[in-house]
């Protein structure tokens, strides 16, 4: 598997050079660390530390647009530039190797962190404060590598269940060899090791505890992944567990506010955040969000690439603070069609990252771990483990946060139906849609369009239907890497 070798390589350039959060004790911009010579002090721990954080801020902007655009919420809009239209159009449109990048870049840093987990052991620490640091450089590795094997099992795998534990999973690497060539596990040994990677970060991040906006990793971050994993496991006793473990903190108050919401999203608060990774205005920059909006000063109007369906709009209801928050209607020119759409706003740019310009960036920090999130994860889980009290807790918490309402006497079909709408509203536009789908065992339709004027027709667009179990749900595995390992297989469909 060279490819991937290369960029191992190349991710063990990358992680050593990667700039600091300033929160890892202040670090200074460094070179490279060879592997000989790069587990002799604390120093050397920060450093490898402060590259697996750089490397996680760059991944978490990856996977998520490119799945929502996969999915069922957004149409794609006559001027896009065949931006990532193979995902949309799905069928003959994506490419196996469309996805590639994610691989590479995944399999990289889960390289990395295997080299620092083996070479940490023989940095030698002279006192406790020390000490203490290098448990919690080493929590923040395991936990890092966890997150990487969840992501790709999930894009590259079957969905977890009884029937799919013993089918092909990816690749488990936990030692870097140059030279090694792995078949792919099983999903059930992906999730084991991804499990045990999330308990062994608990343990050594136990005494650091969860804060609002944490730059830096803690017992709240590994639980709440935790709760993440172990409901795309359907262990729905232990997603709930997990999800209310970090819920009762209370570290984390929901926001119930149009204007706090819109303050969040906008000039990136922290207070629903369990984790936001460190960003600047240098060299830690995040992606911005152009294909949603997109404003284009030469013709005074918004062009965006992709719209949010009307169906999606809909589903929010006119007291929701977070359709004031996630949309914003704009005039908008299209392809030379000129007219009005509603867009999506969920990233609208941080005033921080344009400042001394009247246009915005859309460049927003990632978020990728929000207390949002787990409401919706124990609402979901104990749905689904007979417990319809519990999960109307769950629900109602958050969505009386953000409408002033509250649901009553659910159960059943209805319970569920409830809650998945729930989690496509708040979730909505950060890359969850597809996975969760997958794990609802749903296929879908694209949405009705506002305007279909402003939209590309054809195959695969506006009336694109997907039914559940479609091979392209999951990603194939990158060609050149069948062709360098031989013990590699493809994905079905592919």
């Amino acid at each position: 598997m060279k490819k991937l070798h290369t960029y191992i390589a190349a991710g063990l350039i990358i992680m050593a050079g990667a700039s600091s959060c300033k929160k890892i004790n202040d670090l200074n911009p460094h070179d490279a660390i060879g592997l000989n010579t790069g587990f002799e002090t604390i120093s050397d721990a920060q450093k490898w530390a402060a590259g697996a954080y750089s490397a996680l801020r760059g991944n978490f902007d990856m996977p998520a647009s490119v799945t929502d655009l996969q999915a069922d919420e957004l149409n794609i809009t006559l001027s896009n530039n065949n931006a990532n239209t193979g995902y949309y159009r799905w069928g003959a449109f994506f490419g196996g190797d469309n996805p590639a990048g994610y691989w590479e870049n995944w399999y990289a840093a889960i390289a990395n962190i295997d080299a620092a987990i083996t070479g940490f052991p023989t940095i030698k620490t002279t006192n406790a404060a020390d000490a203490d640091s290098l448990k919690h450089y080493t929590g923040t590795l395991y936990l890092a590598r966890a997150y990487y094997y969840h992501r790709l099992i999930m894009r590259y795998a079957k969905s977890y269940s009884a029937s799919t534990a013993a089918t092909d999973g990816v690749p488990l690497v936990l030692v870097y060899d140059i030279n090694a060539k792995p078949a792919r596990a099983t999903v059930q040994a992906v999730y084991t090791q991804i499990l045990s990677d999330i308990t062994t970060a608990e343990g050594l991040l136990a005494d650091t505890k969860g804060q609002q906006g944490a730059i830096t990793f803690n017992i709240d971050v590994a639980t709440a992944l935790e709760a993440r994993v172990r409901l795309d496991m359907q262990d729905w006793a232990g997603a709930y567990t997990a999800a209310n473990k970090v819920i009762t903190t209370g570290n984390y108050p929901l926001i119930t506010t149009l204007a706090g919401l819109q303050k969040y999203w906008t000039n990136d608060g922290t207070q629903e955040d369990i984790f936001q990774p460190f960003t600047n205005t240098t060299n830690e920059q995040p992606a911005g969000s152009f294909p949603y909006i997109s404003y284009d000063l030469s013709i005074n109007a918004d062009n965006p690439s992709y719209v949010p369906t009307k169906t999606i709009i809909a589903l929010y209801q006119a007291n929701d603070i977070r359709k004031g928050t996630y949309f914003t209607t704009q005039p908008v020119s299209i392809d030379g069609v000129s007219g009005t759409l509603t867009l999506v706003n969920k990233y609208p740019g941080n005033p921080i990252f344009y400042a001394g310009s009247s246009v915005s960036t859309y460049q927003n920090a990632p978020k990728p771990f929000r207390i949002a999130e787990m409401y919706l994860i124990a609402a979901e889980a104990a749905a689904n483990n007979n417990n319809p009290a519990g999960a109307l807790v769950a629900l109602n918490a958050l969505h009386n946060a953000r409408t002033g309402a509250t649901y009553a006497g659910l159960a059943g079909t209805a319970l569920t139906d409830t809650i998945r709408n729930e989690r496509t509203r708040e979730l909505a536009f950060e890359g969850y849609r597809l996975d969760d789908l997958e794990r609802w065992g749903l296929g879908f339709s694209r949405g009705t369009p506002q305007n279909a004027s402003f939209l590309l027709s054809g195959t695969g667009t506006t009336g694109l239907t997907i039914p559940a179990g479609d091979l392209q749900f999951i990603w194939a595995i990158p060609s050149n890497d069948l062709t360098l390992n031989p013990n590699l297989k493809q994905n079905p469909g592919w």
